[in-house]
């Protein structure tokens, strides 16, 4: 039985709603890391801007040659090995370096996030079973909220306890989210 390969217009129209949704919250939570000094906020930003991408690559390849699709698939899932390992790296350097970050504004932006992750989630679930690409998309969209939720709970970690520990512990976890869906992606390709 074939899979979906994303041909269906109302696919495409959801794929260029999540893809603003995405690019938005980058620039919302990029910032907002920044300013609230948290690797989770930074993490979670990082993600976004790769889904953002991601799912144009996705829309870009719908209806090309199975061996283009998968192609976009394998380079899908390696950036999400390398997103893995940098927001690794980075948690370890800052969480040397930096202090506590604002635990208050980590969990807003958590939030926002969350309902825009969930958005996405709900318009795309119809879809989960396609290629590789349309289930990277898939993937993607249901790690991040995942991730929000965690992000959420680190920001109540930093505020009860007034250290950073929570901050790069969930950021470590992102990363090891990353790695996962990278593995089922490259499997599935």
């Amino acid at each position: 039985m074939p899979r979906f390969d994303g041909r269906d217009p109302r696919y495409k129209r959801v794929i260029w709603t999540v893809i603003g949704m995405n690019g938005a919250m980058f620039l919302v939570e990029m910032i907002a890391g920044q300013l609230a000094g948290s690797q989770a906020l930074k993490a979670d930003a990082l993600d976004f801007l790769a889904n953002t991408v991601t799912y144009g690559l996705s829309l870009a390849v719908i209806g090309a040659s199975l061996r283009t699709r998968a192609t976009a698939a394998l380079f899908k899932g390696l950036s999400l090995s390398l997103m893995a390992f940098w927001v690794l790296g980075s948690t370890i350097y800052h969480t040397i370096i930096l202090g506590v970050p604002s635990a208050e504004l980590m969990g807003g932006i958590a939030m926002l996030a969350l309902a825009a992750n969930v958005a996405s989630v709900l318009m795309l679930v119809r879809y989960k079973d396609g290629d590789a690409n349309v289930r990277s998309v898939w993937l993607c969209s249901r790690n991040d909220a995942i991730g929000n939720v965690v992000v959420m709970i680190a920001a109540v970690g930093v505020w009860g306890m007034g250290t950073a520990g929570p901050d790069p512990g969930v950021a470590a976890l992102m990363a090891g989210i990353f790695a996962t869906s990278s593995v089922q992606i490259l499997r599935q390709t």
